[in-house]
């Protein structure tokens, strides 16, 4: 037969530790990332055009090189990466705001119109996202509008699915129950009970689409149909970097591009703090 046995204080408090670590870190880097963004190209500027210093490599003058215009990359970068992350999150709050309204609706009335708007998220899932984008902006090519519409009507299919199933299980609670035994409508049980409750999971899809979105939109800008030129954002950045590392300047399509992956660390690192609170994790504290 098998014993039941204490688990180590030490195990369990690093356990608990770890989550705390991951959050101060995911923290500290994105109000790092967003301050420098903010700040950075308003203190230093460097973001004239400089033709005697054409791709010039990291130094302590410029700490990630120069561009093929000879603007500092570090301001130009962290310009390009503000612009980046106000689209991604007005799109990821366009998004989660239409994906909400389709889930509370299809979920909380189900008959027809739950079977009418689930036909419609497969209808837009079958799409590629990146194609159905490049269509939108092509429309409507340097328009910041249409790239912010072009992510957020591709995106928010995932969260009225997530949306969806969150109030499908909430239906089933007793106070859902009881409300409507109690004589509340379906727009009233809605409205009070339903839409409170998926607040939560609906601000969590929402940072979960930022890192999601500033990846689409450098994808668009990237490709020359996003962002305009003249507009600095890490698409267009990249864009420019393609034929300067044919060149030698790798730094220009480097920085920029870590620039990306610690941001959408940084951000994944808070959501899934917040994902854990919000469901924890079923643990013991005893093991066979």
């Amino acid at each position: 037969m098998a014993e039941l046995t204490w688990k180590p204080a030490g195990r369990a408090g690093t356990s608990r530790a770890r989550p705390r670590t991951r959050l101060r870190a995911s923290a500290a880097g994105l109000v790092l990332l967003v301050l420098g963004a903010a700040l950075v190209p308003l203190l230093l500027g460097g973001q004239s055009v400089n033709y005697e210093d054409i791709r010039l490599a990291p130094g302590l003058a410029h700490p990630f090189g120069t561009d093929s215009s000879g603007r500092d990359l570090f301001v130009q970068s962290m310009a390009g990466l503000r612009v980046s992350l106000l689209v991604a999150a007005f799109s990821a709050l366009v998004s989660t705001v239409l994906g909400s309204l389709v889930g509370v609706v299809a979920g909380g009335l189900g008959g027809w119109a739950d079977r009418v708007l689930m036909r419609l998220v497969d209808t837009v899932n079958s799409v590629p996202h990146l194609l159905l984008g490049v269509v939108i902006v092509a429309l409507y090519r340097g328009s910041l509008l249409a790239v912010i519409c072009s992510i957020a009507l591709t995106h928010w299919t995932t969260v009225a699915r997530i949306v969806r199933s969150e109030v499908l299980s909430l239906r089933q609670r007793p106070y859902v129950d009881a409300a409507i035994a109690g004589g509340s409508s379906r727009a009233r049980v809605l409205r009070r009970h339903l839409l409170p409750a998926i607040v939560p999971q609906a601000a969590l899809s929402a940072v979960l689409l930022v890192p999601h979105a500033v990846w689409h939109e450098t994808a668009l800008s990237f490709l020359g149909l996003g962002l305009p030129p003249h507009l600095a954002s890490i698409g267009n950045i990249l864009g420019d970097g393609r034929d300067a590392v044919l060149l030698g300047a790798w730094w220009i399509v480097l920085f920029p591009s870590g620039l990306l992956v610690v941001t959408t660390l940084a951000v994944s690192g808070l959501a899934a703090t917040w994902r854990d609170r919000i469901v924890p994790r079923r643990r013991s504290e005893l093991s066979l």
